[in-house]
């Protein structure tokens, strides 16, 4: 599905990704793990079209998507989610998952304007099918609240059930369990799973190591910029080089 090739990117002098290279298997959970400063969310800026890398390519699904924008990667059907909730806290909750429907709207600014019968049609549609991933992610009884009024899992749940109305192959998640309690870092594992068995793929970046082994099929470890390893849950948290550079000797 997705396919890293030798990724560098440098910032002045310093060097936060070196010949990084890993794939991501179609329908399985890839989880992306490594100190602060690894190089983490830099490897997801650079997937998800925000930075531009200084050397590799990224592949998705055989296209070299290396220098293509963000809009365009969602269009080709990757979508990203961000550690810090990007909300449009002036619109409702169920507003916010229209603008992900509306990404794929064919009514143009005319009929908009003109409020034209199919573009009234699609504008239900658009409502009832928004209304179907609220429901999915368990917030549908929040649909008429402002978003800025969420707490913040269930911003959380929000900005996923956006990303989800897109209808995207693939969502990178960076650290989407960040801010969240037990209780709902539980709820977030069971939603990512039943994303998965969906059918959609996921990368997810995240420090919450218990999250992590619970729902990845596949890990890969940064570190200092680095791919350090790669396996299974058990074979990185049996792995040497991870326990002493990561996960800690003691």
């Amino acid at each position: 599905m997705l396919s890293l090739r030798r990724i560098t990117k440098k910032f002045g002098g310093v060097t936060s990704l070196e010949d990084v290279s890993f794939t991501v298997a179609g329908g399985a959970i890839t989880g992306v793990i490594g100190p602060n400063g690894a190089g983490k969310t830099t490897l997801f800026n650079i997937a998800s079209g925000l930075y531009s890398q200084d050397g590799g390519k990224v592949r998705l699904g055989g296209k070299d998507i290396s220098r293509l924008p963000p809009e365009r990667l969602a269009s080709l059907g990757m979508i990203r989610t961000f550690q810090n909730v990007e909300l449009f806290g002036k619109m409702t909750v169920l507003e916010n998952v229209m603008v992900g429907l509306h990404t794929k709207s064919k009514s143009g600014i005319f009929s908009c304007t003109c409020k034209l019968p199919g573009q009234i049609r699609e504008e239900r549609t658009i409502r009832s099918r928004a209304l179907t991933w609220l429901a999915y992610t368990g917030i549908a009884d929040l649909a008429a609240t402002t978003a800025a009024s969420l707490p913040f899992g269930k911003g959380r749940l929000l900005e996923i059930a956006r990303a989800l109305a897109a209808e995207p192959r693939i969502m990178l998640m960076d650290e989407p369990a960040a801010g969240l309690n037990s209780r709902e870092t539980m709820a977030l594992a069971e939603l990512i799973k039943k994303i998965k068995d969906s059918g959609i793929t996921i990368v997810l970046v995240e420090h919450d190591m218990d999250l992590v082994m619970d729902v990845c099929d596949t890990v890969v470890v940064l570190n200092l910029g680095r791919k350090l390893a790669a396996g299974t849950p058990r074979e990185i948290q049996e792995n040497p080089e991870v326990i002493a550079a990561y996960l800690g000797d003691g």
